[in-house]
């Protein structure tokens, strides 16, 4: 890694701990800074915190004082998930103090180039499609990010030889200064997280953070069938890089003849792939873009597109019992997520969906509905998800308590050949910590049933 000494000797407050707030402590200290680390759960219940204490730093938990700006600090790096409402950001936000997410820190110390993928919906498919293409193709990546491992310590690592592959999400790149991959990926741009960004233009103001420090040097994939998408990257300097699933963009990714194209040549025809969905498609499209401009040759493209069948939580196949088959799509954590989801079927759905309530309505699943033979909701979101259900004439549906629950009601309620689907077009955390919690106990409600 570089060893840069932007925070030798410097104060350094770390927000929040998790992963990410661990590695950014031990990072930040090997580079020569005085860190201080404050979350908010209790010293007592703090296992992080007590392992971070036993090593040395400066912990304060069970709440974030004011007090913790007095020694004037460098900066602030944050846990993604505490919002800039938080009144010792607001605080620090006065009095002109930085604040980053440890994706900076990772990208101020690597040797490796980046890959920035991001959007509202697909980031993780593409992303670890991508990986995979680019690992069949020798060129050595490295995945980090919103994806599950910490960037800073992938960051710690990685050479000039490697290629940095990581998920952001828009909390992560409201944290950056001077983040800037070689290549940046939108997948699409969906109205999400208003709870924490207030309004959908903030949210894509964050997003579009993935272009800021881009150079004409540089590559910008981008979806040409999103509205949203080619708005916000009028202002990108890169190179763009076009793919769609609709029209042919001869400087991009696209579908002609069955076959998807990478500028005038064929890739390979459409009817190989084995992973389904048209909202699929579109991630294969910006991957082997991504693959392309990195001189991926198309029979390892090919290897990985006729073998890769999905990943977790994303449309995962679980089991068929009794001739109906189950799903968990629990990263679905918004509409337009489970919208593509429903569409992914051609037999009857039986959808289990809830969550977090986000103030939003669910009006704009109404005409996907009519894919959906029952629904069993659950969660915060129990009784919206019914009166949009409603609207649309849905007859069958049914409120229960828990996944656990939803799942024995769904599959009393189905008859041979159905689809039982999670797709909760909700975030998790009315009643699970992750996307990850909730689809692992779908699955193991789903294997009590055998």
């Amino acid at each position: 890694m570089k060893n840069v000494g932007n925070f030798h000797h410097k104060n350094v407050l770390v927000l929040g701990m998790a992963k990410s707030g661990y590695a950014a402590s031990q990072l930040l200290k090997k580079l020569g800074a005085n860190v201080t680390v404050n979350d908010r759960t209790p010293f007592e219940q703090n296992a992080i915190a007590q392992k971070l204490k036993s090593e040395g730093f400066n912990v304060i938990c069970g709440e974030h004082p004011l007090s913790l700006l007095d020694n004037n600090p460098f900066c602030i790096v944050k846990n993604p998930g505490i919002p800039y409402s938080n009144p010792l950001l607001v605080e620090a936000i006065e009095r002109n103090i930085p604040i980053y997410t440890e994706i900076e820190l990772a990208y101020l110390i690597s040797e490796a180039p980046f890959i920035g993928i991001t959007g509202s919906n697909g980031k993780t498919t593409t992303t670890t499609l991508a990986l995979n293409i680019l690992k069949e193709g020798n060129k050595n990546p490295l995945v980090a990010g919103n994806i599950g491992t910490v960037a800073c310590e992938v960051a710690e690592i990685a050479t000039s030889e490697n290629i940095i592959v990581t998920e952001l999400s828009s909390f992560q790149l409201m944290g950056i200064e001077e983040f800037r991959p070689k290549i940046s990926l939108v997948t699409n741009i969906f109205e999400a997280h208003l709870d924490y960004h207030g309004t959908k233009e903030e949210y894509i103001r964050a997003k579009a953070n993935v272009f800021k420090n881009q150079t004409e040097e540089d590559f910008a994939v981008v979806n040409f069938d999103d509205e949203n998408v080619l708005e916000m990257v009028k202002e990108c300097k890169a190179t763009i890089v076009p793919f769609s699933s609709t029209k042919v963009v001869s400087n991009g990714a696209y579908v002609k003849n069955g076959s998807i194209f990478f500028q005038e040549s064929e890739v390979i025809e459409i009817k190989k792939i084995v992973l389904p969905g048209k909202h699929n498609l579109e991630n294969i499209l910006a991957a082997v873009a991504v693959a392309k401009l990195l001189g991926v040759d198309n029979e390892a493209i090919e290897r990985v597109l006729t073998t890769f069948t999905g990943v977790e939580h994303r449309l995962q196949f679980v089991t068929e019992i009794q001739q109906r088959k189950f799903y968990n799509d629990s990263k679905a954590t918004n509409i337009l997520a489970t919208q593509k989801a429903i569409v992914s079927f051609q037999k009857p759905v039986i959808l289990i969906a809830g969550g977090l309530d986000r103030g939003n309505d669910f009006d704009d699943l109404i005409p996907y509905f009519k894919n959906v033979k029952n629904m069993v909701t659950y969660g915060q979101t129990s009784q919206k998800l019914i009166d949009s259900a409603k609207k649309a004439g849905l007859k069958a549906i049914k409120s229960v308590d828990n996944v656990e629950e939803a799942v024995k009601e769904a599959f009393t309620h189905s008859e041979v050949g159905d689809i039982i689907l999670l797709s909760p077009a909700c975030a998790s955390w009315d009643q699970f910590k992750t996307f990850e919690e909730r689809g692992n106990k779908f699955i193991q409600a789903v294997h009590k049933l055998m």
